[in-house]
């Protein structure tokens, strides 16, 4: 099955690229959002997850995908509220990698998945530092569907997020990189902000 990803800065964005994914006929089951959160810091998305046990449910009313939101931890990026396909992918192979050795992870299932190993890595360090991924499993009827959705909703231009990554020395997604703390978040998106604006 194809799958159609974006990264998105704000969250808003990524959330009508899933709404419009499910209002297309893209079955919640193959629709995915991962986005780094914590209780302290959901007010932050303009979207809330109440994380209670670990799973939670969207305020606001909003129904579908969105509403089965949860938190979990994923190695490398942290404490993520995430929903879909991919994060149980990703936190199966993350079980996987500790007990078997096997490659896992975030990486692992979006490359499984047919995401080109160089962008994944790029993905995944968009999540680590704030921003939040959109990935759609479809047939092949609804790629370009699905395309479209993606980007019309301002996805990252990941060839230029890779290149801003780089400038730094950034070379790949490192699972051992310890968590960003919050302050490191907020100036993070304070660096994205400003290269866009270049």
């Amino acid at each position: 099955m194809p799958t159609v990803t974006g990264l998105y800065d704000d969250y808003d964005d990524a959330r009508t690229a899933v709404n419009a994914l499910e209002d297309a006929g893209i079955p919640s089951g193959d629709i995915s959002i991962v986005r780094r959160g914590t209780e302290a810091n959901e007010s932050n998305a303009g979207e809330g997850a109440a994380a209670g046990a670990g799973i939670g449910a969207v305020a606001g009313g909003t129904g579908g995908l969105l509403a089965g939101l949860g938190l979990l931890a994923i190695p490398g990026v942290g404490p993520v509220v995430a929903a879909g396909w991919l994060v149980a992918t990703a936190a199966g192979a993350a079980a996987g990698a500790i007990a078997g050795g096997a490659a896992g992870g975030i990486i692992g299932s979006m490359t499984s998945a047919g995401v080109d190993e160089d962008t994944a890595h790029v993905y995944a360090e968009g999540v680590r530092r704030g921003s939040t991924l959109v990935s759609a499993r479809v047939g092949d009827d609804k790629v370009d569907v699905a395309r479209a959705i993606i980007d019309e909703n301002a996805p990252v231009d990941v060839d230029s997020r890779r290149a801003f990554y780089r400038e730094e020395g950034w070379e790949r997604f490192d699972e051992g990189n310890p968590d960003l703390t919050e302050e490191e978040l907020a100036r993070e998106r304070d660096r994205v902000r400003n290269y866009r604006q270049l």
